[in-house]
């Protein structure tokens, strides 16, 4: 469920784009102090924004600087370092062993399942750092796992299991925030989770496999259905963000909130169109009928 968290970079300002790519390479160097180059492999835009937001609420002592790596060995990048983009380097490798354990359960990836292989060890240590919250993490996923193999396509007890797992990993530590920062978490858990759904809605029809939306998208109306409650979502989610005094690279942040999100959305719908008139424009032979359309009449 990786890939929806990206900034909208034509609407940001320059140095505020440096100030995220600077943020980018800081979790990426993160991964590697404390996990090693399999933890830089983990990387990913999602737990950046987790840092930036923590550290803008928090307003933690940044370390900058500029070095070269693997991935930029001609010339030296900016990036930024505190405690709050270790946790999100931590929370990173977490998600990304269960998620390629799930990835093995629901297409026996032999890939997935050895990449886990990789990161079990570090993710046994990790647990000795936030056993509680690893083992509500764990819970949430098993609960989910449950309804998912039984079949059960309610978005609220579905989504919502997502949800609890971004809820739990928005926050950082028990204090005034924890509130706001779990409900955030929430929010943005289940747009992830429904957004996954719905890129994936025809490839899991395809090959039979869970879908919480399967039911939805026999209806007329499914893309405003999806559109509708991804909006619920993410409006839910900003609203508790401006809740939150954060004044440092909130312009980042909200840019991703309102409009980097939105990019894949953009993509998805763009392409089912292109298809559909693709499809349409086919010439017809025998009765006429596809066999999703067979299957939609139904």
């Amino acid at each position: 469920m990786f890939g929806y968290i990206h900034v909208y970079q034509p609407e940001l300002k320059v140095k505020e784009y440096e100030v995220y790519q600077a943020s980018y390479c800081g979790l990426c160097r993160s991964l590697k102090k404390r996990h090693s180059r399999v933890g830089q492999l983990t990387l990913s835009y999602d737990m950046t924004f987790l840092a930036l937001l923590l550290t803008g609420l928090y307003e933690p002592k940044t370390m900058t600087g500029r070095s070269r790596c693997l991935a930029h060995p001609t010339r030296r990048h900016r990036y930024r370092n505190n405690p709050y983009f270790d946790y999100a380097a931590d929370m990173n490798v977490v998600l990304t062993y269960y998620k390629c354990l799930d990835d093995w359960q629901d297409e026996h990836s032999i890939t997935k399942l050895l990449f886990a292989g990789l990161l079990k060890g570090r993710v046994k240590k990790l647990k000795r750092l936030y056993g509680k919250k690893i083992q509500k993490i764990e819970r949430f996923l098993k609960q989910l796992s449950r309804l998912e193999k039984k079949g059960i396509c309610d978005l609220d007890r579905t989504a919502g299991y997502m949800g609890k797992i971004m809820g739990e990993l928005f926050v950082y530590r028990e204090d005034i925030w924890e509130e706001k920062l779990r409900r955030m978490g929430f929010f943005f858990g289940k747009f992830i989770y429904l957004m996954d759904a719905y890129e994936d809605i025809e490839e899991d029809l395809k090959k039979g496999r869970y879908n919480p939306l399967v039911k939805r998208y026999q209806r007329k109306d499914f893309e405003q259905e999806c559109g509708q409650i991804l909006k619920m979502m993410m409006a839910e989610t900003s609203r508790t963000f401006e809740m939150l005094p954060i004044i440092k690279d909130a312009p980042i942040l909200r840019n991703i909130l309102y409009a980097g999100v939105w990019m894949r959305y953009g993509q998805v719908q763009s392409s089912r169109k292109e298809n559909k008139k693709s499809h349409d424009n086919r010439p017809v032979s025998g009765s006429g009928c596809s066999k999703r359309g067979l299957r939609r009449g139904n």
